[in-house]
């Protein structure tokens, strides 16, 4: 037995999993930055749509200029956004802590490991995300007059009059395609976000001493705006497809088409432009949306798994 006179300090870290730390900082980051963006969505959304022709001058007006049309599909968004952000990165960190090799790593490597992961991480996020992403956006386009909840039932009662698979089906209407735009945006996303910071962490632990690999929230939200914008750019075409796909109901009357249709429709009325429709609300909402998401996480990511230290008793005793 050994006694201790005076204070210590004793590492206490805040969470010792990094299971947890990836859990808890991508459910903050997810419904952070879904909540604070809705608006943006919703007009993306509006504007990619093609259903806006079938709508009242009335229902516009009420449609554009009240709080609850442009919060129209919020709870679906809340419900889906945290368990797909979380899912999105359990799965990536998980994958770059698996392939990490000490010593053997590179920025080559580096960057192919960030396309690996971030892949399977959008893989895991859209088997949440779908669903919920297809009640939101019917809501958002003003269908049911913009309650989640009249459009989820819509879904479900397809159990009723073609089937549980059919129902399934309509669920995850738009996945493939969802998935064909999330991992190619995600390897934009975060290989240039990855390097970005890899990049700046050695310039300041060279130029000024910073401890090896530390990543601040301030400049991971900068580097995740400006990568998340570039990446969400190139993306828009099948961001449009996407909506498209999605917003299609069952049963509505209109004949529905895959994504080769589609794409000829679009390009057959609209010509080249329509596949840009909501460019610039996607490229600010995401660019807004990359600061707060990755600045969100990584102030997350930071604060869960640093070290604090903590007074102990005046006298503390070691058996």
């Amino acid at each position: 037995m050994s006694s201790r006179d005076g204070p210590s300090q004793t590492p206490s870290p805040l969470t010792l999993s990094p299971f947890t730390r990836s859990l808890l900082s991508g459910a903050l980051a997810g419904l952070t930055v879904d909540v604070s963006l809705y608006p943006l969505d919703t007009i993306k959304t509006r504007l990619q749509s093609n259903l806006t022709r079938h709508v009242t001058t009335s229902t516009r007006h009420t449609a554009l200029g009240t709080l609850r049309s442009i919060y129209a599909g919020l709870p679906s968004a809340v419900i889906g956004s945290m368990p797909s952000a979380a899912s999105f990165f359990v799965v990536y960190d998980g994958v770059k802590r698996y392939m990490r090799v000490p010593g053997h790593n590179s920025a080559m490597r580096d960057s192919y490991v960030a396309m690996l992961a971030s892949s399977l991480g959008e893989i895991a996020a859209c088997a949440i995300r779908v669903p919920t992403e297809v009640v939101k956006q019917r809501a958002q386009a003003g269908l049911f007059g913009g309650k989640s909840s009249a459009a989820l039932l819509d879904i479900l009662a397809l159990r009723k009059s073609a089937g549980y698979i059919v129902m399934v089906q309509e669920l995850y209407r738009g996945g493939g395609v969802t998935i064909m735009r999330e991992i190619p945006f995600t390897i934009l996303q975060f290989t240039m976000w990855e390097r970005a910071k890899g990049a700046w962490s050695a310039r300041e632990t060279r130029v000024n001493g910073r401890e090896v690999g530390l990543v601040t929230a301030g400049e991971s939200a900068l580097f995740g705006s400006l990568c998340g914008g570039v990446a969400a750019g190139l993306t828009t075409p099948l961001d449009v497809l996407k909506t498209r796909i999605m917003l299609a109901r069952k049963g509505e009357g209109v004949q529905r088409m895959g994504a080769v249709g589609v794409m000829s429709q679009i390009a057959r009325e609209e010509g080249w432009k329509g596949f840009f429709r909501g460019f610039v609300p996607r490229v600010g909402w995401i660019s807004t949306g990359g600061a707060i998401f990755l600045g969100t996480y990584q102030w997350a990511s930071n604060t869960f798994g640093e070290v604090r230290s903590v007074p102990n008793d005046t006298k503390t005793q070691q058996i």
